[in-house]
């Protein structure tokens, strides 16, 4: 199996971990109520960070709806994920499932105990006591409609999520976001020259967004914007190169911003 291939068969495991099916009621021409369903796609997909490789041992998912327990739910392929293969648009899907119609408000990543990071070449277990014992929560207030159909997004930002200690070991502090297809903005864009090892930062008063554009062509992409007004900043990661600033970029649900091709000049 070549990298291609492998790369596609994660990205249908993370969009099985999104894809969930909702029952909820809705009223027959009597006035009675009837079960119906709602399908849910689950995607895993990265923010940007430093490190050669991210593992998380994706082992269950647990979704709490308004005024039920917890369902547990199992991946479809329960073990590892290098997670950093996932990033500027790419995703995969975790799971599907069929759960009772109305608003989700907290999903749990359960991990196993063989999580790591790879830094230099050199690999580190990831300690995850809290992740291990009671899960990794979101929350996340999105309603399902009988009938409807619905994708979901859980993006860990890797750079933010991870923490070396003082002993030179690291832990996992995960940093996460949920959002769906309906409350996602996108920024979009093409970063030169290609060794300007340069990153994307989206800035909406205390939110940063980022992320770290291809080695190969230069294209970024930030995912889940809420819709509001971005500062652009694309940082370059080497000496000699000046910063770029873009102020004013208005940003709406359901929509992509093509800020077109940034050359960072000397």
């Amino acid at each position: 199996m070549n990298a291609t291939t492998k790369l596609k068969a994660l990205c249908t495991c993370i969009l099985l971990i999104s894809a969930v099916s909702f029952q909820s009621c809705k009223k027959n021409s009597n006035g009675t109520t009837t079960a119906g369903n709602a399908s849910v796609n689950m995607h895993l997909t990265d923010g940007p960070s430093v490190y050669d490789h991210v593992y998380l041992d994706i082992q269950q998912v647990e979704v709490t709806m308004s005024g039920s327990s917890a369902i547990t739910l199992a991946p479809i392929r329960a073990g590892i994920y290098d997670i950093l293969q996932f990033r500027n648009g790419l995703d995969t899907l975790l799971l599907r499932a069929t759960l009772p119609a109305g608003t989700i408000q907290q999903i749990r990543l359960i991990l196993g105990s063989n999580n790591s990071v790879v830094v230099n070449s050199n690999t580190y277990a990831l300690g995850t006591p809290s992740a291990q014992e009671s899960g990794v929560k979101l929350n996340l207030n999105a309603t399902l409609v009988a009938n409807g159909a619905y994708d979901i997004w859980i993006d860990f930002d890797a750079g933010k999520s991870i923490v070396q200690t003082g002993n030179g070991s690291y832990k996992l502090k995960p940093v996460i976001r949920a959002y769906s297809a309906t409350t996602n903005g996108r920024i979009k864009g093409y970063v030169l020259p290609l060794n300007a090892m340069a990153t994307a930062y989206a800035i909406n008063g205390t939110d940063t967004l980022s992320a770290i554009p291809n080695s190969l062509d230069g294209y970024f992409v930030i995912n889940g914007a809420v819709a509001g007004t971005y500062n652009l900043l694309i940082s370059p990661g080497i000496v000699g190169l000046q910063a770029y600033f873009q102020s004013n970029i208005q940003v709406t649900y359901g929509t992509e911003v093509n800020v077109g091709t940034i050359t960072l000049v000397p």
